[in-house]
């Protein structure tokens, strides 16, 4: 990094961490980020962090992403946490425009692990010209973590995407639906199309349900997406799973949207050409 400053840390004594809410502790920490890019910066109130471990959680999963795509994402701040506990009041509101005021109330910032079914991994805050996005450390692999992150970004992407892009994967999705192909990409898109399926005869016709469908099948394709051009991951196979045909043409349009940085790659074959360019120092 360009920065010469310490990595951002706090011990949980430092922030006194016996539990905060969320929106409390972004309005305390927000102010001390360091920046890693022109849009992304963070803060660690966990474990202290290696130089090492700075660049895997944080600096080689941003330099993935597409610049396309990232030039359209809001300020964000990336706060790391010891944990996060989920209050048992908490509403679902994931589709919600009231997600932020939800979650701001509902999650916690603590220093030791919550109670069995309370725990939370992810959390976010969203301010006029700013997304602070909360993820709890403890107990997480990296692995997780980049999905969990590239799932937030994802979902950020899909409440401001232009009518132009909307329109191409819902034609996508349309066909699917149309010739009753089985599947999809990951577990909420996979319920939203059930939903569909269920209530909705004519599952075609523009709807609420068909709208959140199409926006959660968007979500999930989208983290597979970024994810798979970060990180060397598989996609597991089931009877839940899209078939690779049309997964590969979903995978496909998101590529001409949002290309890859120059030295990445999608398709495995694609390595064969090139070599990945390692995640180096954001700019």
């Amino acid at each position: 990094m360009s920065s010469q400053r310490e990595p951002a840390t706090v011990t949980p004594g430092q922030s006194s961490l016996s539990r905060v809410s969320v929106g409390q502790f972004a309005e305390r920490f927000r102010g001390e980020v360091i920046p890693l890019s022109n849009t992304f910066g963070y803060f660690c109130a966990s474990v202290p962090m290696s130089e090492e471990a700075v660049k895997e959680y944080l600096e080689e999963p941003i330099a993935a992403l597409p610049p396309s795509l990232a030039s359209v994402l809001p300020r964000i701040s990336i706060l790391l946490v010891p944990y996060l506990e989920r209050c048992a009041e908490r509403g679902s509101g994931m589709r919600r425009k009231t997600r932020p005021s939800l979650e701001k109330v509902g999650d916690f910032v603590v220093a030791e692990r919550p109670a069995e079914g309370k725990q939370s991994w992810t959390s976010q805050v969203t301010y006029e010209n700013e997304t602070v996005l909360v993820f709890a450390l403890k107990e997480q692999d990296v692995a997780e973590y980049h999905y969990r992150l590239y799932r937030r970004l994802a979902a950020l992407v899909s409440e401001s995407w232009s009518p132009e892009a909307a329109a191409g994967f819902k034609a996508i999705v349309r066909e699917e639906l149309t010739t009753g192909i089985h599947g999809e990409v990951d577990d909420e898109s996979w319920q939203a199309k059930q939903t569909l399926l269920r209530r909705q005869a004519n599952v075609k016709r523009e709807s609420p349900l068909f709208a959140d469908y199409v926006r959660q099948s968007f979500v999930d394709t989208l983290t597979l997406y970024l994810h798979g051009i970060c990180c060397d991951i598989d996609v597991e196979t089931g009877p839940r799973q899209l078939p690779s045909r049309y997964l590969r043409k979903r995978l496909n349009y998101l590529r001409a949207l949002y290309p890859p940085p120059t030295g990445y790659s999608v398709f495995p074959e694609e390595n064969e050409q090139q070599e990945k360019k390692p995640a180096g120092p954001v700019k």
